[in-house]
């Protein structure tokens, strides 16, 4: 019997290449910006260095950036200058991502705007919806908001609306209110099994996003759920999502084979902040080389994500 040697093909750079199962493109990734009020504002958020708190008159120098490393896909998270109880300014046409898809739009038409449809940044308790008597989280009441907000993206401009709440049926009608309304061709990429997460902590800081009483584990999923979380995709297929993500990435990997291989549909996975925050630090402080950034972005497409959301995008993009 002729002996298996898998070391021929290992031994060089250039025949590892010619059978490489799993590969990296520039058009899988998506990066998140974080837009604020003011003027002048390019300051470094803390949790997550690297990436910056920009206002809409300093996106410019970002999206330039972006543009020549070959990166044409944004996801866009707001900082509003004043918060309520019901998140009125998530969905004012004047709100801050609403200008800033505009600002995007005018220096780049072919650069592709997402953007995160919830309203935990924009409520003075930081919860993801409207909050009943008792202080829970209000399911149809929040899906009303949440359309008056996907459907003030979708006239400010923007290519595709991502709501992250985690609200039953709000798939379903965000459809209903962008179809009638004259959008049916706006796509919506579902956050569907986005998980309560501890790995959210840096996050929560760049975005002001934390709630300020309990937790959200009472809509956010349960990390022991596996079987749940595959329900919740398809339920959201069902109500129209064009792209369903499992949230958070790596520690999910087995959400996200699970749903590749279930579902004939997009994925996407997002490589969250404590992912990225853990990882830098790792790298910064020598204990990884920078390899293992490029090795955890594999991973994920490995496990069968078609689309990665990652803080790390301008960092790969010149290796790719």
């Amino acid at each position: 019997m002729t002996e298996k040697r898998s070391r021929r093909m290992r031994s060089s750079a250039l025949s590892r290449e010619l059978i490489r199962e799993t590969r990296l493109h520039k058009s899988d990734l998506v990066y998140p910006l974080f837009v604020v009020e003011g003027e002048g504002i390019r300051e470094e958020i803390p949790s997550l260095k690297g990436c910056f708190h920009l206002s809409t008159d300093r996106l410019e120098e970002e999206i330039e950036e972006l543009y020549k490393l070959g990166l044409r896909y944004v996801i866009l998270f707001g900082l509003p200058s004043t918060k309520d109880a019901e998140g009125s300014s998530a969905y004012s046409e004047d709100g801050i991502v609403q200008r800033a898809v505009a600002k995007i739009k005018e220096l780049r038409e072919d650069i592709y705007v997402i953007t995160d449809v919830c309203i935990c940044a924009y409520t003075e308790h930081g919860h993801c919806g409207l909050l009943d008597e008792r202080g829970g989280v209000k399911n149809d009441e929040t899906v009303e908001v949440l359309c008056k907000v996907a459907l003030s993206h979708a006239k400010a401009g923007a290519d595709m609306v991502a709501p992250s709440d985690m609200m039953d049926l709000r798939v379903r009608e965000i459809r209903r209110v962008l179809d009638e309304n004259g959008y049916k061709n706006l796509p919506i990429m579902s956050y569907s099994a986005k998980f309560a997460s501890s790995f959210y902590g840096p996050f929560r800081e760049a975005a002001n996003s934390a709630p300020k009483f309990s937790d959200r584990k009472s809509y956010q999923m349960d990390c022991a759920n596996a079987n749940e979380a595959l329900r919740e995709i398809e339920q959201d297929i069902e109500e129209g999502a064009d792209i369903v993500m499992v949230k958070p990435a790596m520690p999910y990997l087995d959400i996200v084979q699970r749903a590749s291989q279930t579902f004939n549909i997009p994925i996407a996975a997002y490589q969250v902040s404590g992912e990225y925050a853990m990882l830098k630090s790792a790298v910064e402080q020598g204990l990884m080389n920078e390899d293992v950034i490029t090795e955890s972005l594999i991973a994920i497409k490995r496990a069968g994500a078609d689309i990665v959301i990652t803080y790390f995008a301008k960092e790969i993009a010149p290796l790719l």
